[in-house]
């Protein structure tokens, strides 16, 4: 049993755990068309064997090592277009979970890691499901690295790696920390304070004002990112001009 005790009105009070699964979001979606879960539910498992990023990519997570969850949420108040809000909530709830651990160098990376350094160290998926021009659920799927040490790829890290500890990291501990940080912002998201939670998000975002290349189309270009638009577009300042670019338009080249 995966047992978590957040203080909490709603986000983390009924969760489903299974040791094994392909992937959480899926099962979260199933869940979504078989009953009417509540809003705040979660689906755990410890060993994810298909996860996946937003450009579809394979999540590597070593069994029982890692934070793999999913949260069902029903934002209403949301407008189809206006999605990319909630993903701004979840990164700052993400953000004030983990920043006390790892400190001044996490980041946000637009549109959807977590960032020490230049390092990744979570990602966020969220998939929506509409009704009309609103939405009707999201399923937020969230992996974090955490006690992890070994990885295929230099660009991944942990907390462990970064915050050693001289035993693994609570896992039930840090959920339950992260439901009460992610329901603080999404009450935020919902009582309408747009504007704080912009000025966070601009705050802790990974590049943001700094010079960068990028690569669009198959072309490289230098650019700084100045903010994002309404919808989530991230606006990049070019040569004097600025361009709006749309989730898979443009990705960041190691420097």
């Amino acid at each position: 049993m995966y047992k978590i005790y957040p203080k909490t009105l709603f986000l983390g009070q009924i969760i489903q755990y299974l040791p094994s699964c392909q992937s959480t979001n899926d099962e979260a979606s199933a869940l979504i068309a078989q009953i009417d879960p509540p809003e705040g539910m979660l689906v755990i498992t410890d060993n994810q064997t298909a996860g996946r990023g937003q450009r579809g990519n394979q999540w590597e997570a070593k069994s029982g090592q890692n934070l793999t969850v999913s949260l069902i949420l029903k934002p209403s108040f949301l407008a189809a277009t206006e999605q990319f809000w909630l993903n701004i909530a979840i990164s700052l709830g993400i953000y004030d979970a983990l920043s006390p651990l790892v400190g001044d160098t996490l980041r946000i990376k637009w549109p959807n890691d977590i960032y020490v350094g230049d390092q990744k160290l979570g990602g966020i998926l969220i998939e929506n499901i509409l009704h009309g021009y609103t939405i009707e659920w999201s399923i937020v799927g969230m992996g974090m690295n955490i006690n992890q040490t070994e990885f295929g790829y230099s660009t991944a890290t942990s907390l462990q790696l970064q915050s050693p500890l001289p035993n693994a990291y609570d896992l039930p501990g840090l959920l339950s920390r992260l439901c009460e940080t992610l329901e603080q912002r999404y009450l935020q998201l919902r009582s309408g304070q747009r504007d704080v939670l912009k000025i966070n998000y601009l705050q802790l975002l990974y590049r943001y004002q700094e010079e960068h290349t990028f690569e669009s189309d198959g072309h490289l270009f230098r650019g700084t990112i100045i903010g994002i638009d309404t919808t989530g577009r991230l606006a990049i300042a070019i040569d004097g001009q600025v361009r709006y670019f749309s989730f898979k338009e443009v990705s960041f080249l190691v420097e």
